[in-house]
């Protein structure tokens, strides 16, 4: 097949898109549609200041080179989880990060969980979990709140995540079977910022997960293969198993279906978002973060939870 542009032998056939593109063609096509979406969703201007929430793979990666390319003022966060497994999964991790920052001269902030809580995250979640579960929940509840503390701390207007359409058509998929309507109320390209906590952006969220490897492999960025050794039997997986098989059958369904959701979350919820201006937020009396409860926070309640 053909690049549509050049007429070259095409590195990537994208079906959903109607699109072949050599690799020339493909590492401009993929930035320039990023800065599209970027205006479209009023995600940042060049004037904020960026954090990229960096963890080795090949989406937070390929997205920092991206805004980088793009000329945004971003540098990266790596939260060390400190998670072993059999190829010590965040130290391994961790070097891709710094590397990849190393080569480009970016600003790279390190967040330890272990030198600041005194825990590995799989210690943290034994203890909050009581010694039941896999530490997703407690993996995802820590890395939000490091998040927000990182940027508040240090000026930062924006947070950026490699979040990809194959994450977000999943999670989509999750929340319309059990019609969890207040969590897809809060789905959309961009969290606003609301109590000063930063806003939330997800540049990548009409991107093939295919499309963003891609791209890693083609700009030679190295980037940590192996899965979480905690991700196994994770049901987002199987969902993005059972919306791979219809994309076979159905190319460009899962872009289908998340920008249809996009497009009709007016129709469903009106113009006021139900997260926005509705929510009566309280400083945490411990870390200061804003918190829908009366009390500490999630997070706070949770590393200190007497178990």
């Amino acid at each position: 097949m053909k690049c549509h542009t050049c007429g070259q032998k095409a590195s990537l056939h994208m079906p959903q898109h109607r699109l072949a593109l050599c690799k020339e063609h493909f590492l401009e096509w993929l930035p320039a549609q990023t800065a599209r979406f970027i205006q479209k969703y009023a995600m940042f201007t060049p004037q904020d200041r960026i954090l990229v929430a960096v963890s080795g793979g090949k989406d937070s990666l390929a997205l920092w080179d991206v805004l980088w390319r793009l000329g945004y003022d971003v540098d990266g966060l790596y939260i060390d989880l400190g998670i072993a497994g059999d190829v010590e999964y965040s130290a391994r991790s961790k070097e891709f990060v710094v590397e990849f920052a190393a080569q480009r001269g970016l600003v790279l902030r390190v967040f330890d969980l272990r030198e600041t809580y005194g825990m590995t995250i799989a210690e943290l979640s034994f203890r909050s979990q009581r010694g039941r579960g896999k530490p997703c929940a407690v993996c995802g509840l820590s890395k939000r709140h490091i998040l927000d503390q990182v940027a508040l701390e240090n000026g930062y207007s924006v947070l950026a995540t490699g979040h990809n359409l194959d994450d977000e058509a999943a999670v989509l998929f999750a929340n319309t079977l059990e019609w969890k309507v207040d969590a897809l109320a809060r789905q959309r390209p961009v969290l606003p910022e609301n109590s000063d906590l930063p806003r939330k952006v997800k540049p990548f969220c009409r991107f093939y997960e295919r499309e963003t490897a891609a791209y890693a492999l083609l700009r030679d960025i190295p980037y940590i293969y192996e899965e979480c050794p905690f991700a196994g039997g994770n049901q987002t997986n199987a969902y993005k198993e059972t919306l791979n098989r219809l994309e076979v059958t159905r190319p460009g369904a899962k872009l289908a279906f998340y920008l249809n959701f996009l497009k009709n979350r007016e129709r469903l919820w009106g113009k006021a978002d139900l997260d926005e201006g509705l929510v009566d937020l309280h400083p945490c009396p411990v870390c200061g973060q804003p918190t829908t409860n009366q009390t500490k926070c999630a997070f706070c309640a949770m590393l200190r939870a007497d178990n």
